[in-house]
């Protein structure tokens, strides 16, 4: 696991050996962000159930400026502090030790962009969605990308965020959601 491109482009990212962390693949790494290239520069992102930290750790080398990593296992957030330090932007981020919804109701940050990759077969990006307050900490400008199961029914819309695109990535799909 690397990062692709920018200011920290090819550094190798440590990995929990915790079976239950699916980091995402290269391939679904550089869909997302040729799809939201325009909008990372600058921005403030949220990186919920962030696992490794990997893709805010991305964001923040291809120019966010500020990334908030949320997950409950405490093994994430080691590696999440050390994969930050190891790249050199741990002074851009906040590490939450809390489940995406505790962190949601906690943070006082308003996102541009926010990252879902949940684990799956537990309707979470739905409840993020839905019950547990992102749409209300985004910016009027924002994006959300989940990364969720194939197979799993998302809304067409959620607030005033609407589906921009779909991509099928074998057994998993991603949504960009837009606010309109």
């Amino acid at each position: 696991m690397r990062i692709i491109t920018g200011s920290a482009r090819g550094r190798k990212l440590k990995t929990p050996k915790n079976t239950d962390i699916r980091p995402t693949s290269d391939s679904v790494k550089e869909s997302i962000f040729s799809a939201i290239q325009f909008n990372i520069e600058g921005a403030v992102a949220a990186d919920l159930f962030a696992g490794t930290g990997q893709i805010g750790i991305e964001a923040l080398s291809r120019g966010a400026s500020r990334v908030y990593f949320s997950d409950n296992s405490p093994e994430s957030v080691a590696v999440i502090r050390e994969n930050l330090r190891l790249c050199g932007f741990s002074d851009n981020a906040e590490v939450s030790p809390l489940s995406a919804a505790a962190f949601l109701k906690k943070t006082t940050a308003i996102f541009d962009i926010a990252f879902l990759d949940p684990p799956y077969g537990q309707d979470l990006v739905n409840r993020i969605l839905k019950d547990d307050g992102l749409i209300s900490k985004m910016s009027e400008n924002g994006l959300i990308i989940c990364e969720y199961e194939k197979g799993a029914s998302l809304s067409a819309s959620y607030g005033n965020f609407i589906i921009r695109k779909t991509y099928p990535h074998g057994k998993k799909c991603i949504t960009i959601y837009e606010a309109i």
